[in-house]
């Protein structure tokens, strides 16, 4: 399968998930608010939460045991600067009052400005990591 199909199938799925989930409970797919909704949310709201958290790491791991393309190792960074990405990206997830999944495949879906804003926010600033992390030496510990 060639590289721009697997794209679209995999977008495809993205967009078919977010789909179901809206019309069958009426929530929005955006990673952050349901992972941050498992510690504040009432009790009643928390089990949908865990469900598609946890499907969503099965789906993962199974798809890199069962896919002959799936790529084997992909950490190319240092645990470090992997580390300071992750606290990075949740502290721009809650500045940006969502994720690239909330406002990337829902928000844009819903025709939503504030999204279209954040969307083009998270490329830019994309665009700006990929070219200092290619032309500017960044070593950390």
């Amino acid at each position: 399968m060639s590289s721009w199909a697997q794209g679209l199938l995999g977008g495809a799925l993205i967009g078919l998930s977010a789909t179901l989930l809206l019309w069958s409970i009426g929530r929005i797919a955006g990673i952050s608010g349901i992972v941050n909704g498992l510690g504040t949310a009432p009790r009643s709201d928390r089990a949908w939460r865990a469900a598609f958290l946890l499907g969503l790491m099965l789906a993962g791991g199974i798809a890199m045991q069962l896919l002959p393309y799936a790529p084997s190792h992909l950490q190319t960074g240092s645990t470090s600067l992997l580390l300071l990405a992750g606290l990075l990206v949740g502290f721009g997830t809650r500045m940006g009052g969502g994720c690239t999944s909330g406002h990337g495949v829902c928000g844009l879906g819903r025709l939503s400005w504030r999204s279209l804003a954040a969307v083009l926010t998270f490329m830019l600033t994309a665009i700006a990591t990929v070219f200092l992390m290619r032309h500017v030496t960044v070593t950390l510990p």
